[in-house]
């Protein structure tokens, strides 16, 4: 990762322009052009850099409902197991973690029981108890603002 790839990341976090041409606008500010852009874009999704490119919208404001959740599977079925949690649609994240339970993931929905429904279906396509599912809804909401930098320190490639 170079300079010029930071600055993109940041155009990209920062503000995307809401634009016909995008990608064009991010050049002009960062002095390339759109074609190398789009190029640079498309090579840090295919490395992994970027994993994700889309809109950040206020589940709530639009009238839908979400919640934490978490399963607790053997080591053996963590794949199994997060390949039927991200079946789902509603499902935004799901990652792995070192605990007992150890797939967390949310889930957004147009409706709670919908958020229920959900969950007694995963609990049961994975043959797991009730308590080796849990969901943990939103009681205090705090909005992080997450930007993610690479270090200046770190050299260019």
């Amino acid at each position: 990762m170079d300079k010029f790839d930071r600055q993109i990341l940041d155009a990209l976090q920062k503000e995307f322009p809401l634009s016909e041409r995008p990608y064009q606008v991010i050049a002009q500010k960062v002095g390339r052009s759109e074609a190398e852009v789009w190029q640079r874009v498309v090579a840090m999704v295919e490395s992994g850099v970027i994993r994700r490119l889309g809109a950040s919208l206020d589940s709530r404001k639009l009238g839908y409902a979400s919640t934490l959740a978490a399963v607790s599977v053997g080591e053996s079925r963590v794949d199994a197991a997060a390949e039927v949690i991200n079946a789902y649609p509603e499902v935004t994240h799901c990652y792995q973690r070192k605990d007992t339970f150890n797939i967390w993931f949310t889930v957004i929905a147009y409706r709670e029981q919908r958020i229920l429904d959900i969950l007694e279906e995963i609990r049961a396509a994975l043959h797991l108890e009730h308590g080796q599912v849990l969901n943990v809804p939103v009681q205090r909401l705090f909005k992080l603002d997450a930007r993610f930098t690479v270090s200046k320190d770190q050299p260019d490639s």
